[in-house]
């Protein structure tokens, strides 16, 4: 008997752009962060931050923030989320999809520092392990300029 695979969902363009205008602008925090989205589809997202001055956590090391860390872990993790619940509910307009944002809010947050985080710039991916009518979860990993992980998070978030 064959076996088969439906096709991959793919958001639509004006989703994706309206996506990268909240997580990168109206977001004003990840936008003093200096987050950047690479991709975004409903199995993952992928973002980038740039090493700068205002970032530093250690001086002497010129050591990226652990809360810098956190928060974009934190972010990327929910833009996950995000990602799959639209494409449960591709039924739905993107603008409705977009306008779930509003709900969404961080449960629980876990970081695990693993190696000082020193680099020009850094990679951070999350992928969604399970979205719900009421919660949805994540886990994410944070990656030095030569794909060293040098933290993890999983993350549970609020979406109703």
């Amino acid at each position: 008997m064959p076996h088969c695979t439906a096709s991959p969902i793919v958001l639509e363009p004006e989703y994706i752009e309206g996506f990268r205008l909240i997580h990168e602008e109206k977001i004003v925090f990840n936008k003093t962060l200096g987050l950047k989205l690479v991709q975004v589809t409903p199995e993952g997202v992928e973002a980038r931050i740039d090493m700068r001055p205002e970032l530093v956590g250690h001086y002497a090391y010129n050591r990226i923030h652990g809360g810098v860390i956190s928060a974009v872990l934190d972010a990327i993790g929910s833009a996950a989320v995000m990602a799959a619940m639209a494409a449960k509910h591709m039924d739905e307009a993107p603008e409705k999809r977009l306008a779930r944002f509003a709900k969404l809010g961080t449960i629980d947050l876990r970081v695990d520092y693993l190696r000082p985080g020193i680099g020009e710039h850094f990679t951070i991916t999350a992928n969604a392990l399970r979205v719900g009518s009421r919660v949805g979860s994540s886990r994410m990993e944070f990656y030095g300029p030569d794909g060293t992980l040098m933290s993890t998070g999983a993350a549970a978030y609020i979406v109703s």
